[in-house]
């Protein structure tokens, strides 16, 4: 990643955002709040379901978040950070939600990336305890090294005390006094963090993001306006550890009044679908990896009440959503964030967007991830030398706005890596068109050096792709050292139609430059390709792979 120094004081100074955005509503002080006014607001509206057959109304979701409250301020005495270990659940939900109510802040602990992550995370974030149960420690093969408090025994620990308070509290006790009960109600708490949420590791040792309340607020706020959103279902599929699956599926729904229905394992294609068809979901974000998955395994017609098929994480290739279409008979829109930028920043939606020129053209351009959310601005700057660059000039993607990060936990150099005159270096090159939608090209992790040229591994990936007849989840590139030229690429694939000596002279004989073609011993062949819990590709082991295949060859 470019050093973000050079530009901090001059090149990236802030233009006003092209897309206004309207300031958050005054009552708008804390996440814990903005539930409590739509749980007094339509007390008998359903606010979360899941395949367990739990339904719960925003006052059953309020009550019983209160008598787990209870129940932890017990547990967890002086904690500050608590650790949920709790797959997407009403469970799950309502754990993030009591302590957010008791004033803590929930760490949603990855339980797909291996002990040495979960370890990591626990350790960064000084977290002694954790909320789980013991069917996911059962499912996960994973216990967290510190205190568990499993949710199977927190019934038996709810006195009567707990139970009358948590009535008085929830449905009678007046708004405005429910501070002296609930911390996470006790005034604005909008620059306090909300939530500490974990990268994947996948290229490196995990960072800990943290995301104030004021982050997650504004980014709901923005999503409600871009997307103009009614009265919808969400599909919770996305875990909590993911930003996407903690902002939309818990926030972007209890914040809004809207309705969640969560499903433990987006890879259950035939649960997704019933569930989907059963509760009339309007709403699923997820990746192109996983609607792929319910393209191929799921009827039409249990897609039937879908608006909004959000897709992001990884590029939706034209095939892919084509695909989609043609199967369940809904369009796929692409859209684009990360967790530093809790998380979205672009999407694609099916109405009419004004132009910063001005104009009203077609909310969707395939191709793109859509225009930036209202109140983003975006800045590309040049890889090498970090130089502005014009609009519609591929570069570094930077992003400005409300849902830039505070920071990376406990790590000051690196935050200021990537944060120049709050302004987020997003490591991703890309370019804003004329129209402003937003394109992303690649990323700056997934190029190599090779002779002094950079070598873009995505493109590299498509070529051999158009080469085999075949789309994503069947092969990809990274690299491993090279005395000679620095790096070279090494190719990791699934079972495929040719030999690599074919694939490598059909690519000589394509567009390719000789340079980014590799070498037709630097191919292996796997099961499957390493994907993380969130389906996107796990680099880290990708990188492993390559290496151990490499020294063995040597």
């Amino acid at each position: 990643m470019n050093s973000a120094s050079p530009v901090a004081s001059t090149a990236l100074e802030c233009p006003e955002p092209d897309h206004s955005l309207p300031p958050l509503p005054r009552s708008w002080i804390s996440l814990a709040r903005v539930f409590v006014d739509q749980a007094r607001r339509v007390p008998k509206k359903v606010a979360i379901a899941d395949t367990s057959g739990a339904t719960l109304t925003y006052a059953d979701a309020f009550l019983r978040a209160v008598a787990l409250a209870r129940v932890l301020k017990r547990e967890l005495d002086e904690a500050e950070y608590v650790g949920v270990f709790v797959p997407p659940s009403a469970p799950g939900a309502i754990a993030n939600l009591a302590l957010t109510l008791l004033g803590k802040i929930p760490v949603n602990l990855n339980y797909t990336a291996g002990e040495a992550v979960l370890d990591s995370s626990i350790q960064q974030a000084g977290i002694t305890h954790v909320i789980s149960s013991r069917r996911a420690i059962s499912k996960f093969k994973l216990t967290p090294k510190c205190a568990l408090i499993h949710l199977e025994d927190v019934p038996r620990k709810v006195t009567k005390h707990d139970k009358v308070m948590a009535a008085l509290i929830s449905r009678v006790i007046p708004s405005d006094l429910l501070g002296r009960f609930l911390p996470g109600l006790n005034g604005s708490l909008l620059d306090k963090p909300a939530t500490i949420i974990f990268t994947s590791g996948s290229t490196g040792d995990p960072k800990g993001v943290v995301l104030s309340h004021r982050n997650v607020l504004a980014n709901v706020h923005q999503i409600n306006h871009h997307l103009v959103l009614s009265d919808e279902v969400v599909l919770g599929v996305l875990p909590f550890f993911h930003s996407f699956g903690f902002t939309i599926t818990i926030w972007t729904v209890l914040a809004l009044g809207k309705k969640a229905v969560y499903h433990f394992n987006p890879l259950d294609s035939r649960i997704v679908g019933n569930l989907c068809q059963e509760h009339g979901a309007t709403l699923l974000a997820a990746t192109p990896t996983f609607a792929r998955g319910y393209a191929q395994r799921c009827d039409p017609e249990q897609f039937r009440t879908m608006k909004l098929l959000l897709l992001g994480a990884e590029r939706l290739k034209p095939e892919i959503a084509q695909e989609i279409e043609e199967k369940l008979k809904i369009a796929a829109y692409q859209g684009y964030g990360c967790t530093e930028l809790s998380p979205v920043v672009a999407v694609n939606v099916p109405t009419t967007m004004r132009t910063p020129a001005g104009l009203d053209v077609a909310g969707n351009r395939p191709g793109t991830v859509g225009m930036p959310l209202p109140g983003t601005a975006i800045r590309t700057t040049d890889p090498e030398t970090g130089t502005p660059l014009p609009r519609g000039t591929e570069g570094i993607i930077w992003v400005k706005g409300p849902q830039v990060m505070t920071g990376y936990l406990n790590r000051a150099e690196e935050t200021a890596r990537v944060i120049a005159g709050g302004w987020y270096n997003t490591g991703d090159l890309g370019f804003l068109d004329a129209d402003g939608f937003l394109s992303i090209t690649g990323r700056q992790s997934r190029f190599s050096k090779i002779g002094g040229e950079m070598v873009p591994h995505v493109k590299v990936e498509s070529a051999i792709g158009e080469v085999l007849g075949v789309v994503d989840g069947a092969v990809a590139v990274t690299a491993v050292p090279d005395e000679k030229r620095g790096e070279r690429l090494f190719v990791v694939h699934t079972s495929v139609s040719m030999p690599p000596e074919q694939i490598v002279a059909q690519l000589r004989n394509g567009a390719l430059p000789n340079l980014w073609i590799p070498s037709a011993g630097d191919f292996v062949e796997v099961e499957s390709l390493p994907l993380l819990g969130t389906g996107k590709l796990d680099l880290r082991r990708l990188r492993e792979i390559a290496l151990e295949h490499a020294h063995a060859k040597t």
